[in-house]
């Protein structure tokens, strides 16, 4: 079971113990599935929602399995099923400090980790996290509220989000996705909490709801006036300082077109 965690946009989280949802969640058009082991699944179920995951019933489709937490009762059980199944892509969630990574690691050799940042400490030790294996940093805008007590809106997490995207791209690695919107009913709230992660520096939104995915796909794809924009720098030759139409051009600007091109050509 692999997964894409380095170029998806828009995964689609799945409880594990909606098995019977697994194949639709495969043809929804996201570009991942996240089976769930943790928030999705009570305390109560997580062994027999672990347990009944197997290989003939695991979506076709690139998959990430999120385990529970590093300091919980069912986090050395879960590393056994991600061994057993063969996986090969985690969402660690409540990711706190880089030893978490290592661990991993250590007990499951290489392995693609997204490491879910949704706790105080976890946001102050991002940029250690990120610089410690982790193949893509998650934002758990959600949890990280409650843990603060806070309110989950845009304007009071823009610090946070600011934080994450710095240390993705400190690390090097691609740019993070997004938390979760709660609304399922309402596309205004998605798209414009999309567009604002991606005008943020994120490169994706995670789901919870199959509707959510075109309007979250839709939310990180450059506007007709961006695109023109975009293919009017792509198109002028050389590499030096030029003057278009009045506006001076030179590498930034360049970078800037091409990233344009690059977030329509994922958005498909």
């Amino acid at each position: 079971m692999s997964g894409s965690g380095l170029s998806c946009l828009c995964p689609l989280f799945v409880p594990a113990t909606r098995i019977d949802r697994f194949a639709k969640a495969a043809a929804s058009g996201a570009d991942a599935i996240i089976i769930d082991l943790e928030d999705a699944v009570p305390p109560e179920a997580k062994i027999t929602a672990r347990e009944a995951l197997d290989t003939k019933i695991l979506p076709n489709a690139p998959t990430f399995l999120r385990i529970n937490g590093f300091a919980t009762a069912w986090y050395a059980g879960d590393l056994e099923i991600v061994r057993r199944l063969g996986i090969t892509s985690i969402v660690l969630p409540k990711c706190e400090r880089p030893d978490e990574i290592a661990n991993l690691r250590a007990v499951l050799g290489p392995i693609e980790i997204i490491a879910l940042i949704e706790t105080a400490k976890g946001l102050a030790n991002a940029r250690t996290i990120a610089g410690a294996g982790a193949a893509r940093l998650a934002f758990g805008s959600i949890d990280l509220s409650a843990d603060l007590g806070c309110s989950p809106i845009r304007e009071v997490l823009v610090p946070a989000r600011a934080e994450i995207v710095l240390a993705s791209r400190l690390a090097g690695l691609c740019p993070p996705l997004d938390g979760i919107t709660m609304a399922i009913n309402d596309p205004p709230q998605v798209l414009g909490d999309a567009q604002h992660a991606c005008a943020m520096g994120f490169g994706g939104k995670m789901c919870i709801h199959p509707s959510q995915i075109a309007h979250v796909k839709a939310g990180f794809r450059p506007s007709a006036a961006d695109m023109a924009w975009a293919e009017a720098i792509a198109a002028v030759p050389g590499v030096g300082v030029v003057n278009i139409e009045g506006t001076m051009v030179d590498a930034p600007v360049r970078a800037r077109a091409r990233q344009i091109l690059a977030r329509q050509k994922a958005a498909g």
